[in-house]
């Protein structure tokens, strides 16, 4: 009976074999990449695109959309000069001026009430205002229709009786679309300010405090300042999503138009050269908005923590 030995493989087959494990890892890393980035290049495509072919398409020469013909500026001249086109612009600028004004204000009130209180109520609050932001538009814009013509429906015969049979009268129009505008609004801005708060140097308000400064000193010279950033921030996120919402508007705007309703409107009439040139001026407004919210949100980041490093003593010597 003949006994069968294995012999151990040698040290050149295993590094044979690892170099070929390494080189097959490589291949399917190497696949992998591409086709994360080939995906990924195609939902920006995707996402992105048919805004670059609207914007190109807002300076053709022609008045089919489908075809180059030229550059011009015409359509931005004609949407200037559209009479109707002026009117949802400025009910739109208002709209969303109010707009940014109330929720700014409400919004940075109830974050500092917020602060204020016991954590379980605090944390049932902040719940509720995520809840606010993530609630689909059409959802406040049909609640809020329901909630304003059961409130006109009960004022309305009081304001009859209080005015002796008078012509004044609640109905759908500006200001209903500014009140469920500031009902949405207003949360973001409230969660940008208590984002605000927790990177908020504390020490300098105790500090006011220790200094007997009064509660309204310490907000004016102490708070506010550190809060501004997300306070400026808020406004112009309040006042971007306010001038571009069409859900919300679309239900409680009554007879006004803004420009998304105006859009909406020419769009069902027929495809118009003119609507690119609006939806470009749109699109910019937005970026620019965003931006500029950005760019104040993080540049005030920095300020408060270049001013709270500096602001730290030295223990055993001086500052400079």
């Amino acid at each position: 009976m003949t006994a069968t030995t294995s012999r151990a493989p040698s040290p050149a087959s295993i590094a044979a074999a690892d170099l070929r494990a390494g080189r097959r890892a490589a291949r399917l890393e190497r696949l992998g990449e591409g086709a994360t980035s080939t995906f990924t290049g195609l939902v920006f495509a995707f996402l992105f695109l048919p805004i670059l072919i609207v914007v190109i398409y807002s300076f053709n020469a022609g008045r089919h959309v489908t075809e180059l013909t030229g550059f011009s500026t015409q359509w931005y001249a004609s949407a200037w000069s559209d009479r109707f086109l002026m009117n949802a612009l400025r009910n739109s600028l208002t709209i969303a001026g109010v707009t940014a004004v109330l929720a700014t204000l409400m919004g940075t009130a109830s974050a500092l009430a917020m602060d204020r209180l016991r954590p379980r109520l605090r944390s049932l609050l902040e719940l509720l205002t995520y809840i606010a932001i993530i609630v689909p538009g059409i959802v406040i814009g049909i609640a809020t229709l329901i909630f304003l013509v059961t409130a006109f429906d009960w004022l309305n015969p009081w304001l009859a009786f209080l005015t002796g049979g008078g012509s004044a009268n609640l109905g759908l129009g500006s200001a209903s679309i500014i009140a469920a505008h500031t009902l949405f609004t207003m949360a973001i801005v409230n969660v940008l300010v208590r984002t605000r708060m927790r990177g908020m140097d504390r020490s300098l308000i105790e500090a006011s405090e220790d200094l007997f400064a009064t509660p309204w000193r310490t907000f004016v010279q102490v708070t506010f300042p550190q809060l501004l950033p997300a306070i400026v921030a808020g406004a112009l996120l309040a006042f971007t999503f306010s001038f571009d919402d069409f859900i919300i508007a679309f239900f409680t705007s009554g007879q006004d138009q803004t420009v998304p309703i105006y859009l909406f409107a020419s769009i069902r009439r027929g495809v118009n050269p003119q609507v690119n040139a609006i939806a470009t001026v749109l699109l910019a407004v937005t970026i620019l908005s965003m931006v500029v919210a950005g760019f104040v949100y993080r540049r005030g980041q920095q300020r408060s923590a270049l001013s709270s490093g500096e602001g730290n003593p030295v223990v055993g010597g001086t500052r400079s």
